[in-house]
């Protein structure tokens, strides 16, 4: 904020307190004066006579504060919410080859001691026939496997089920704009 000298000394003590307010720029005609009551309020950040320095000063003040809202950016938020949040944009935005996909999953099944191979085939074989709704809902390993991955943050699971977690993400967003449509206004 950019006050006059006799403006800031009138109002300074019912604005420093906002949260909002991050910097105070005193601009008058009697710089001395000013300085007198302006150095004792941390958020006076000077008092100027000219336009061209105090123009300099707001310009390095708002570069600061453009890097501390990056910092506030990546340090404010738990670092486990971001990497998640990317870990899920970057599934849904894979397009890779669903034979493949299904393939590398079956593979990985068999690796595993705990699931059953008759499942695993019904997969491979059946995988299209059916919504991806149907297969998380049906008694496969799919369900279980699919929440531990997530619950754990295991990636390797995540990963070998990225194709699945798409198109079910894909699937219950048409369902959802589907009900939209079809809700009267």
């Amino acid at each position: 904020m950019i006050v006059s000298g006799s403006l800031g000394r009138q109002i300074i003590a019912d604005i420093e307190g906002w949260p909002q307010l991050e910097s105070v720029y005193v601009f008058c005609r009697n710089q001395v004066v000013h300085e007198q009551w302006a150095n004792k309020i941390y958020k006076v950040k000077g008092v100027y006579t000219k336009i061209k320095p105090i123009c300099k000063a707001l310009q390095l003040d708002r570069e600061n504060c453009d890097r501390a809202m990056i910092s506030v950016t990546f340090h404010g938020l738990d670092p486990l919410f971001m990497y998640t949040q990317l870990l899920k944009e970057a599934l849904l935005e894979i397009d890779d080859d669903d034979k493949k996909s299904i393939k590398d999953l079956a593979d990985y099944c068999r690796e595993q001691d705990d699931i059953p191979e008759d499942q695993v085939k019904q997969v491979e074989r059946e995988y299209r026939n059916h919504t991806p709704i149907w297969w998380y809902t049906a008694e496969t390993f799919m369900y279980p496997m699919l929440n531990r991955g997530l619950r754990q943050l295991d990636v390797d699971i995540i990963l070998k089920m990225g194709f699945f977690i798409r198109h079910l993400h894909n699937h219950i967003t048409q369902l959802h704009q589907e009900q939209q449509g079809s809700i009267p206004t």
